[in-house]
């Protein structure tokens, strides 16, 4: 039997919708190559799924595998003839809709570091140390994020989609969490709580607006932000307490019950909701990632502003 082989070039690797990309059907799964463009090395370079790339870690990235020795990047939809395939080469297991939404995702996780010289400061540089976080600034984003999931949680609870009641009572609410935060930080540290900034009360009115004119655009922020929390966010929050809070975890980074598990079943409520969307209403969600992402990096970024 003629052995295949499939290679990505640089060009396949991120198109538009990459999601919607079948493996071609004729596909000897068990001597299958894949590669894929090497972001760390020069621009015609590739390299086997199998290495870990040395790039900086994302304090988005959400559900990444990671070591000491660097980041392993989950292979895109356009390489995952092996993993996403039953072993019939004529028929293929179509993507989750988690998996879709983790796909897009990690898209976005995956980019070069910003140049330098270039004034933009960058969750990654604070995590690695190039940039300093400030109490004050720390305070502010801790204000904004509990406006989002505020306004998160309320239309999740008060919403008339009946699909929505899927989303509630996860266990990675954060509301309660920051509340108390807020308040050992005005009753223990003696800082005044700021009201919300323009970035958070952005966010905050985005996605009241969205909810009214598009409904099923809210699953993708549900994700984004819960999921973002849950594995970046918290790299991200001990990073910043060794540098400015003499490694005190606060409330925003505990969750009650094993974290794993509650995230498991997020995803399979988040399966349930969009069961019957047509391709169409599922894109039309999958696109408001970049929008959900550019949000959540400028409340970010409060944390070094002041």
């Amino acid at each position: 039997m003629a052995t295949y082989k499939t290679f990505v070039s640089q060009s396949q690797l991120f198109p538009t919708k990459t999601h919607l990309r079948k493996t071609p059907d004729r596909i000897n799964c068990s001597s299958i190559t894949c590669v894929f463009h090497d972001l760390s090395k020069p621009r015609h370079g590739f390299t086997k799924l199998s290495l870990p790339l040395n790039l900086k870690l994302s304090p988005f990235a959400l559900e990444s595998n990671s070591s000491s020795h660097g980041r392993t990047v989950n292979m895109p939809s356009t390489c995952r003839a092996s993993s996403n395939t039953i072993n019939n080469h004529n028929s293929e297991k179509p993507m989750t809709f988690v998996e879709e939404l983790r796909s897009v995702a990690m898209k976005l996780h995956v980019k070069e570091p910003p140049k330098e010289g270039r004034n933009k400061k960058t969750m990654s540089q604070i995590m690695m140390g190039a940039e300093t976080p400030s109490l004050d600034g720390y305070v502010k984003f801790l204000v904004d994020s509990k406006l989002v999931y505020d306004t998160l949680e309320k239309i999740v609870n008060d919403a008339t989609c009946s699909s929505y009641a899927e989303l509630r009572h996860t266990g990675l609410e954060r509301s309660g969490a920051l509340a108390k935060d807020l308040e050992w930080f005005r009753e223990e540290m003696g800082l005044p709580i700021p009201s919300p900034t323009t970035y958070g009360i952005s966010y905050a009115e985005y996605l009241k607006e969205i909810s009214m004119k598009n409904p099923k655009a809210i699953p993708c922020h549900f994700y984004d932000i819960y999921f973002g929390q849950a594995v970046g966010g918290r790299i991200l929050g001990k990073k910043v307490a060794e540098k400015i809070l003499e490694n005190k975890e606060l409330e925003f980074y505990k969750y009650s019950g094993e974290l794993s598990e509650l995230l498991e079943n997020a995803r399979k409520k988040l399966n349930i909701v969009a069961e019957g969307w047509s391709r169409e209403e599922k894109d039309q969600c999958l696109e408001q990632t970049e929008i959900s992402f550019k949000y959540s990096e400028d409340i970010m970024k409060l944390i070094t502003m002041f």
